[in-house]
């Protein structure tokens, strides 16, 4: 494949971030709130947040994916009445689409992938918890770092030993050929 065949988005790509655009708005109106009014932590917004934007990588492959599902998705839940907070998840996937940059934006289970993706999913998902408690909390950044901050790195390793078994079950049954064709 050409290199600069990455650059541009095809209809499938432009389909895939529209599914999971639509799939994370409606697990962020709907599961997150009743998660959250139930247990009181993020575990499950990272969950869902980071569940969407590995499997939407993993999909395309494709710097900006990533970016586009949580910036729209993001408008879209504040636009409906969502919480605010969600906007810290706009702003981790851009940095979550950057931070992949260092694999190009491949997931599969070789080593340096799997550790690339593990530690992009961490940063991001420990960056937005400290933002959300600084930003959308107005609690201390101490509190952030230590206490919100680490409940979002929870959620997102959660989210790592989800999704990384599921991608690894759809590259056996050869899922991603489908999007090529």
């Amino acid at each position: 494949m050409p290199m600069n065949s990455k650059i541009h988005f095809t209809t499938v790509d432009i389909a895939l971030v529209s599914v999971f655009c639509a799939f994370w708005v409606v697990l962020n109106l709907t599961v997150a709130p009743i998660s959250f009014r139930l247990i009181g932590l993020p575990i499950i917004h990272d969950l869902i947040t980071f569940f969407t934007f590995l499997i939407v990588t993993w999909a395309t492959g494709k710097f900006g994916t990533t970016s586009f599902v949580g910036v729209v998705g993001a408008i879209i839940v504040s636009l409906i009445g969502g919480p605010p907070p969600v906007i810290g998840f706009a702003v981790a996937s851009v940095l979550f689409d950057i931070l992949m940059i260092a694999n190009r934006h491949k997931i599969n289970m070789k080593i340096y992938n799997t550790a690339t993706t593990a530690v992009a999913t961490m940063v991001s998902a420990y960056f937005a918890g400290v933002l959300i408690g600084v930003l959308f909390m107005s609690r201390s950044l101490d509190w952030a770092l230590t206490f919100w901050g680490v409940w979002h790195l929870i959620g997102g390793i959660i989210s790592i030993a989800i999704t990384l078994p599921v991608i690894g079950i759809l590259e056996r049954a050869n899922v991603r050929k489908m999007n090529s064709a």
